[in-house]
């Protein structure tokens, strides 16, 4: 049995996901954004350890809720899935790129974490000069997402970290009409946070549907990885640890 920590938890490919893992007999805690989703969230899914409750649009919110899930224990793995699309640039840049680098710098090192991405970060850019501003697109944000996940693959080696576009999906955020298989959509999740198949127990990879896919050779780049670290750290005051 593992012990899993979701963000964005509440509904969508997060839920499903903690739902599968909990049939599985894992134990898992599950986030929410507000005290009404949390309870929410705990009367959809009364199983779960615990739901914690956070705004990851707030630096503090973020930061306490890193202190939060320690207080619990470690980890076996943290699935990043917390996301948002539509919405104002300096949201989508507090909640995609901001809020995955501060958990991961601030959470007890997990064996395995799982990043979500997209296929629109084919289309990204790092967008660096704009950090000040937040004027980040989703497209940017998901690039520095597996940034970030190849960023910690290098520096950790001890730790599984892995990306996956999980397709455009059938949720409240992909809308009724995505064309995507639900299922497939969180199932590469469940299993990277707890196969020990070959092919999930790798490190610094992309995965759509539980294969292995080409992305933005950008996020290779191990200059622009640094300089992602440092302005996430400016920015936040929240120190990325180098050493496993």
């Amino acid at each position: 049995m593992a012990r899993i920590f979701i963000t964005g938890s509440a509904d969508g490919l997060g839920f499903l996901a903690a739902r599968e893992l909990i049939n599985e007999g894992h134990q898992v805690v599950l986030h929410a954004r507000n005290a009404q989703r949390t309870a929410e969230t705990k009367r959809k899914l009364p199983q779960a350890e615990a739901v914690l409750t956070a705004d990851l649009q707030s630096i503090e919110e973020t930061n306490q809720l890193a202190a939060t899930a320690n207080a619990l224990g470690t980890f076996d793995a943290v699935i990043h899935n917390a996301g948002v699309y539509q919405a104002a640039p300096q949201l989508i840049f507090a909640v995609n790129t901001l809020a995955p680098y501060i958990l991961t710098s601030l959470i007890n090192k997990p064996k395995r974490l799982i990043y979500l991405s997209s296929g629109m970060h084919m289309q990204g850019r790092p967008n660096f000069e704009n950090f000040e501003n937040g004027r980040i697109s989703y497209s940017d944000s998901k690039l520095h997402v597996l940034m970030l996940s190849i960023a910690v693959a290098r520096q950790w080696p001890g730790v599984y970290s892995n990306t996956v576009n999980p397709g455009w999906v059938p949720t409240k955020m992909g809308g009724h009409g995505a064309p995507d298989d639900l299922q497939k959509g969180y199932e590469t999740q469940v299993w990277l946070a707890t196969s020990n198949d070959d092919k999930a127990t790798v490190s610094g990879r992309y995965f759509h549907h539980k294969k292995e896919r080409p992305y933005n050779s950008t996020a290779n780049d191990v200059k622009l990885q640094e300089e992602l670290l440092h302005l996430c750290e400016k920015m936040t005051g929240v120190a990325f640890p180098n050493a496993l």
